[in-house]
């Protein structure tokens, strides 16, 4: 068991960087990238795009087939970036997988985030529910925390060092 057989969680508010360095990241260990937003039903995507936040009852099924993507590649390893805002999120999202997770937190402040999402175009999640996002969002006490004011190549090289670190203190081989 080593750092490719495990699932990377990127996850955060919206605009952080989850697509971005999931893909680098996948990329450099050589496994598949899946970006949760391609799992939102299409009535999720309505009510985001339409600048309603989603409830937890939204959430639910998402989190579900995320977790069964997670799942069907615990043997071989997956990034998957999703915002698992909440414990009770994530909890739901490692569920079958004890000892397979590793958690990736991108963290910045609103403003940052907002100046962001102002800049991104065609997404469906407008700019405006970012708000809620984060008053809904409980940070991770645990996994390897990431600035967004880090270029993307120097968040990608501190996940792979505190990675590294993990897998030694683990007994995993490097």
């Amino acid at each position: 068991m080593g750092t490719t057989d495990k699932i990377y969680f990127v996850m955060g508010v919206s605009g952080c960087g989850k697509t971005t360095l999931g893909q680098k990241l996948a990329g450099r260990l050589g496994i598949p990238f899946f970006d949760g937003d391609d799992f939102h039903p299409p009535e999720n995507i309505r009510k985001m795009a339409g600048g309603t936040p989603l409830e937890d009852a939204d959430r639910k099924g998402w989190l579900l087939r995320l977790n069964e993507l997670a799942l069907s590649h615990r043997q071989t390893g997956a990034v998957i970036a999703c915002s698992a805002l909440k414990e009770a999120y994530r909890e739901l999202l490692g569920k079958g997988l004890q000892g397979k997770v590793r958690w990736i937190y991108l963290h910045g402040s609103y403003e940052q985030l907002y100046s962001r999402m102002k800049k991104r175009p065609g997404h469906f999640m407008p700019a405006n529910l970012l708000k809620s996002q984060f008053e809904t969002l409980e940070p991770p006490v645990y996994g390897i925390h990431i600035p967004v004011s880090l270029r993307p190549q120097q968040a990608l090289d501190r996940i792979l060092e505190e990675n590294r670190q993990e897998d030694l203190k683990s007994g995993l081989s490097p």
